[in-house]
């Protein structure tokens, strides 16, 4: 997992060869016009996830992993309370897992918690187990989805 901020972007250019197009969107200047949905980067197998929303109570979510995607999740309003925790440590995923949407979800408990607010990000590569969109209030966010 990396926490960042966006004028820090620049430094994890090199990880992935769509992580320049992900940034380069987050730092488009009008974000909050942006229609929500998908939005394709490049030839279409990373794209962004554009979410407008309440958010959510831990209890109403799971841990989740990723195999084929990187998440970049990246906060345009409001907070988000990104929970954590290694993918080694956690128990097996559950029955609500769809490895047809590189989705695999886990009845456990984040170790780390962390408040991502406006202009931050959040990457969480295959081996981190996430729990994010948790919040008492109105979230909008990015959701970059890079194909590994």
């Amino acid at each position: 997992m990396i926490l960042d901020h966006l004028d820090n972007a620049n430094t994890y250019i090199d990880l992935h060869p769509d992580f320049a197009a992900a940034f380069a969107l987050l730092r488009r200047t009008d974000l909050t016009s942006l229609p929500e949905g998908r939005h394709d980067l490049n030839d279409g197998d990373s794209y962004a996830w554009i979410a407008k929303g309440p958010g959510r109570t831990p209890d109403e979510a799971s841990i989740e992993t990723h195999d084929q995607f990187i998440d970049i999740q990246y906060v345009v309003d409001g907070v988000d309370h990104m929970g954590w925790k290694a993918r080694t440590a956690l128990g097996p995923a559950n029955e609500a897992s769809d490895p047809d949407k590189d989705l695999a979800f886990y009845d456990d408990e984040p170790t780390v918690w962390t408040d991502v607010t406006p202009g931050m990000f959040a990457i969480y590569f295959p081996g981190d187990g996430h729990l994010p969109t948790i919040s008492d209030g109105f979230l909008h966010k990015i959701i970059l989805k890079i194909k590994i």
